[in-house]
This record gives C-alpha cells, sequence and structure tokens, in this order.
C-alpha cells in the first residue's frame, strides 16, 4: 500500500503518531480508541503493508513500532514542495572557512598591538 493512501484515514493517522512516541501493543493502541480491536488490527496491517510501522510478537503479544525510514517518501516530497528549505552544504564549508580566517586575522592583529605597546618597565626605569 501507498504510504500516502495509508495515511489518508485519520485513525491510521493517529496510530502513527501514537507510535512516534514509542512501540505499543495492540491492546493499548485500542484502549486509545473508539473502535474495536479488530479494526485497530486491521489498521495496522495496512499501515505494515505500507512499510510504515512494523510487528514483533513477544510471547502472546504483538508490539508496534513505527517504521521511520518509511516517512521517507513523505519528507521527501514535503522537502520537494519547498526547495528554498535545502541549501547547499559548501554554504556551510565556507561560512567555516570565513570564521577560521577571522579568528587567525584577529589573533595576529592581537599580536601585533601587544608587541607595539611599550614595556611598562623601560618607561619606570
Amino acid at each position: 500500500m501507498d504510504p500516502f493512501a495509508a495515511l489518508a484515514d485519520p485513525v491510521r493517522r493517529d496510530l502513527v503518531a501514537r507510535l512516534a512516541r514509542g512501540p505499543a501493543r495492540v491492546v493499548d493502541l485500542t484502549a486509545e480508541h473508539a473502535i474495536s480491536r479488530p479494526a485497530i488490527s486491521r489498521h495496522l496491517r495496512l499501515l505494515a503493508e505500507a512499510g510504515l510501522v512494523t510487528a514483533e510478537d513477544r510471547g502472546r503479544e504483538r508490539h508496534y513500532r513505527l517504521e521511520r525510514t518509511g516517512l521517507s517518501v513523505l519528507a521527501d516530497w514535503l522537502a520537494a514542495l519547498d526547495p528554498h528549505l535545502r541549501f547547499d552544504e559548501s554554504v556551510l564549508d565556507g561560512l567555516d572557512l570565513e570564521v577560521r580566517r577571522t579568528t587567525r586575522d584577529r589573533a595576529r592583529d592581537i599580536r601585533a598591538a601587544a608587541d607595539a605597546r611599550p614595556d611598562p618597565q623601560e618607561e619606570t626605569a
């Protein structure tokens, strides 16, 4: 199932939001909704088909967790809508170079100013 189709349902979006806070058992997820446990299980199965959640059986219980890599399709799509949010990392390299150059120049100026000052002991002697 397509992640966009899976998240079209408000219950499934709510389940994903809940699982973003941490793994949960089906019974716990059911307690937070006004629908039946089989209905929650069907929603979770669709989310698993979309690659948004994974299930792990622990004894007789099934624990679900959010599969964050499944959200990358959505994140990429949202990022493509506003290309101004992204920037080239070479901008940071240029900023780093400028900060280093400025720090080096200031240190050189401070040393030059200290060398130019007369020695206070020579004046008093």
